[in-house]
């Protein structure tokens, strides 16, 4: 039986009266043409808009860049808190902030881009189907990941969901699940791109595979020390290239619906 033992996290959001207000917080600000993180005294410039940055650095948060204005350039973008820092931290600097520009001249920037063209969108808030969707048709390659341990109800839900699931195949843990009965699942399931829950336990994702059916959706357990390698090292060796492995699993998976739908019409 799965048991989760979910980290609480602070995405360093400012809240009152009952809504979340975002502001503009990175990592990274450009200071005299280089990339640098923020210490004290230093004033930066946004890679995105070229507003000018402050840096903040004092105990309460992660040290961090903000827009001198409290401009915000990105409507997609999320405040950093020690979620997303550990998760950026299993990858390059060099692939952290990168900034993609939309046709009609709209900023954006992805928490993280690989050099094999991967971006890796951290999600710990909840966000609008529309805002997911419009993210979905923007990046080409993306996969999401998102903080499980936001509230304290999405944790216990899902166990109970994946305990009352069904398993699949063979060949690593995945399982049939109703989405009605988890949040998480209601709230991410029905996306072309994949998604992983992180609840925070350093071994697990749980990969929420594309498409739904039928109020269910196919969910397997992932190791996260795999899922970063795949991305920080582009292997294609022994079946591990990302790209090849989703076309494959899901591919397996409507297999399996298929045989299934035709033995209970016998």
């Amino acid at each position: 039986m799965l048991t989760v033992h979910p980290q609480s996290t602070d995405c360093g959001l400012l809240r009152g009266r009952g809504t979340v207000r975002r502001l503009a917080h990175m990592r990274f600000a450009p200071v005299d043409g280089q990339r640098q993180e923020a210490q004290p005294g230093l004033l930066g410039r946004c890679s995105a808009c070229d507003h000018r940055m402050i840096a903040k650095c004092g105990q309460r948060r992660v040290r961090h860049w903000a827009h001198e204005s409290g401009h915000l350039c990105d409507p997609w973008w999320e405040n950093e808190g020690p979620w997303h820092r550990a998760w950026k931290a299993e990858f390059p600097d060099a692939w952290q902030e990168i900034v993609h520009l939309a046709d009609d001249g709209t900023k954006h920037i992805a928490d993280v881009k690989t050099e094999h063209g991967w971006v890796i969108e951290l999600q710990h808030s909840r966000i609008s189907p529309e805002e997911r969707r419009s993210r979905d048709a923007f990046y080409r390659q993306l996969v999401w990941v998102v903080d499980g341990t936001g509230r304290k109800r999405d944790a216990g839900q899902f166990v109970r969901t994946w305990n009352d699931g069904t398993p699949v195949g063979n060949s690593f843990p995945v399982r049939r699940l109703y989405a009605h009965d988890c949040a998480l699942l209601r709230e991410w399931t029905g996306s072309p791109m994949p998604i992983f829950i992180d609840f925070g336990d350093g071994q697990w994702l749980w990969w929420i595979l594309p498409g739904r059916l039928n109020g269910s959706v196919y969910v397997a357990q992932f190791p996260r020390p795999v899922f970063i390698h795949i991305h920080r090292s582009g292997v294609v060796q022994e079946g591990l290239d990302f790209s090849q492995r989703t076309q494959r699993t899901c591919r397996a998976l409507r297999g399996v619906h298929q045989a299934q739908a035709l033995i209970r019409s016998r």
